[in-house]
């Protein structure tokens, strides 16, 4: 009986295994895609009054537009004259829309606009209570100072958005040059599973050039 209920158990869980991540992304999806298609009703309406796309078909082809004008934005501001008029255009909204450099700010550093930010610093084990001690966090080096002091971004499990800034001395930061931030980013929102394999390989203690 007992061999009965620990087969039934993990038969189960297996399966729950399976099923769970699968149905919470299609929840994810459908939320995301219900928040998506609210903003971009207008354009949705005046798709389907003027031409042959309905429904759901009509907010991918808005979505996909919407997508493609922002390659096409990215492209333009490529150029001389794109990155000239953005320069302008940011000035401008800076000057006149408060919070806008405030969110710029915030979107730069998260997705490493210009090479910079939290996705494109190098991953590194950082024993935040000194070099001495054996604790250690995975971590992400955003910043270099002057004095050799790192900043490093401590993401949180199982949602690695939110987390904790050190400011640490250099001799506590080992980088993980083999190590991609998208690595690490899984190992977090699995609450460490994985991490085992992720600081197995060869770190360096010190950094390369890193902005300020």
């Amino acid at each position: 009986m007992t061999r009965v209920k620990t087969f039934v158990t993990l038969t189960l869980l297996g399966g729950l295994a399976v099923v769970l991540p699968i149905a919470i992304f299609v929840l994810l999806f459908q939320w995301l895609f219900g928040q998506v298609s609210e903003v971009v009703a207008p354009a949705v309406v005046w798709l389907e009054a003027h031409t042959e796309f309905k429904d759901t078909l009509a907010r991918l082809v808005v979505i996909a537009l919407i997508l493609g004008s922002c390659f096409l934005i990215g492209l333009l501001v490529k150029t001389s004259i794109g990155h000239w008029l953005h320069r302008h255009v940011d000035r401008w909204l800076g000057r006149l829309a408060p919070g806008y450099s405030t969110i710029k700010d915030l979107v730069t550093q998260f997705i490493g606009g210009s090479g910079e930010g939290v996705l494109s610093g190098p991953v590194a084990r950082v024993r935040i209570h000194g070099a001495d001690n054996p604790l250690s966090v995975t971590a992400i080096v955003t910043s270099q100072h002057d004095n050799g002091e790192m900043t490093v971004y401590v993401p949180t499990a199982p949602v690695p958005t939110s987390g904790f800034i050190f400011h640490v001395p250099e001799e506590c930061v080992e980088i993980l040059p083999g190590v991609s931030v998208e690595a690490a980013m899984k190992t977090i929102v699995a609450c460490g599973a994985g991490s085992a394999t992720l600081l197995a390989r060869p770190g360096k203690l010190r950094n390369a050039s890193i902005a300020n």
